[in-house]
């Protein structure tokens, strides 16, 4: 029966919306382990949903609408083979989808009394999107589709580039997965490390596009850093004995709680100095806080456990003055021995400015510059330029924030760095 509109039941519409997001990528996985083929899979699927719009709201909504599309797309995907075998006289290609056709008539039907996860299928969804014979960029754009349910043209607006170019790379990549007969499986397991430390940097890059956007209006894209929670949440269930992809889950559930502090009611970044702490999401910080704690008991300490840490003992001072900056020092100086980077060294001065004074940062910062590192990283300038304001150094600290200015493309970094220059030069700061 359709929803009551009186009772609390989501409109069938709604449902739709929520199991695309959240179950796409579950079906679309079980259709490539038997047919090899994304386009088929992710079509089926598609119909399958499409055809839920059409019949839920006039015949009700399932009592296990997971199963019912999944369901209806394997009939989808046995239907349009059935068609592309009639269109075809190639015997060889009549046998190989005769053979598929037979394999997913052989899955046993789904009940709608029993549906659940197969995390074999998503796992290895997920190892194939982010093999390393991809590249970066297409491997983002073929996890956030295939696992995550966006569209092509939500990947472009998400990465800001137009959407012929994410169709592009979504059509290389598959060619690819199939040209270079990509497995479709979990590695093995002395692959296990490096594949692995790809699918979480995959991840690690939906989350920080998405907390910290590098360009366009607006600081946050919350629905790309959801998103990457989302497929984190999925991956630490499929490998919970894997401390670093707790590690990852937590670093991105501990940043996330403070989201709704980090801009103003007009957009304006407010810095985590700045924030109003009531509003950042104590939920979020001890479920953060729970599996870092998990994967610190299976003693294997790896870069996203450690930034955990560093988010962890932000999120537990009360005020910016019982930070302990000590504390978050010693854990960068842990970091840079895990994964040493001149963004790591940038981050360490930071915490060392706090607990010696800014001219201590500004030392390790000033030999980032003279190593010539991080020249375009507009956070080396604005970072050095907020220790030579602190040193009452304005004019350097003006020059500094220009620089910074200039390699920003996200306006409300940009405005904050404009009020920034305005208060150092001694003119009104600009609104």
């Amino acid at each position: 029966m359709p929803a009551d509109p009186a009772s609390h039941e989501p409109a069938p519409h709604e449902v739709v919306d929520r199991l695309f997001r959240e179950e796409s990528g579950r079906a679309v996985a079980t259709l490539i382990r038997v047919t090899g083929d994304f386009d088929l899979a992710e079509e089926s699927v598609q119909e399958a949903f499409i055809v839920a719009l059409e019949t839920w709201p006039t015949r009700g909504v399932p009592d296990n609408p997971a199963a019912w599309i999944t369901t209806t797309a394997r009939n989808r995907a046995i239907d349009r083979l059935r068609r592309r075998r009639r269109l075809r006289e190639k015997t060889e290609q009549l046998e190989r989808e005769a053979a598929i056709e037979a394999e997913l008539s052989a899955e046993p039907a789904t009940s709608e009394d029993d549906v659940s996860p197969i995390a074999d299928d998503r796992l290895r969804l997920i190892f194939t999107c982010c093999h390393p014979a991809l590249p970066l960029e297409a491997r983002v754009g073929l996890t956030l589709r295939t696992l995550g349910g966006l569209t092509t043209p939500e990947i472009a607006r998400a990465f800001l580039v137009p959407e012929p170019t994410v169709a592009q790379r979504l059509v290389r990549a598959k060619r690819k997965i199939r040209a270079a007969r990509i497995p479709y499986r979990v590695p093995p397991d002395h692959l296990l490390p490096e594949r692995l430390d790809g699918v979480l940097r995959v991840l690690y890059l939906v989350y920080n596009e998405g907390y910290g956007a590098t360009s366009g209006d607006s600081l946050i894209r919350r629905e790309l850093s959801s998103e990457a929670i989302r497929l984190a949440h999925v991956l630490a269930q499929l490998m919970p004995d894997e401390p670093e992809v707790l590690g990852l889950l937590a670093l991105m559930l501990l940043h996330d709680a403070r989201r709704d502090a980090r801009v103003d009611a007009d957009g304006e970044l407010v810095l985590l100095e700045d924030q109003d702490r009531s509003r950042w999401s104590r939920d979020r910080i001890e479920a953060g806080k729970a599996l870092l704690a998990r994967a610190v008991r299976m003693r294997r300490p790896g870069p996203y456990q450690v930034q955990a840490a560093i988010a962890a003992v932000h999120d537990d001072a009360a005020t910016p003055d019982e930070t302990d900056w000590a504390e978050i020092a010693a854990l960068y100086g842990t970091l840079r021995e895990l994964s040493p980077s001149p963004v790591v060294e940038l981050n360490r001065a930071v915490a060392v400015a706090m607990t010696d004074g800014p001219e201590a940062g500004l030392g390790l910062v000033d030999g980032l510059v003279a190593a010539g590192q991080l020249d375009e990283y507009p956070y080396l300038h604005a970072t050095r330029a907020d220790f030579l304001r602190r040193l009452d150094r304005f004019e350097e600290a003006a020059a500094a924030y220009r620089r910074a200015r200039e390699l920003t493309e996200n306006a409300a970094e940009q405005a904050f760095l404009d009020r920034r220059i305005g208060q150092v030069a001694g003119g009104p700061v600009p609104r």
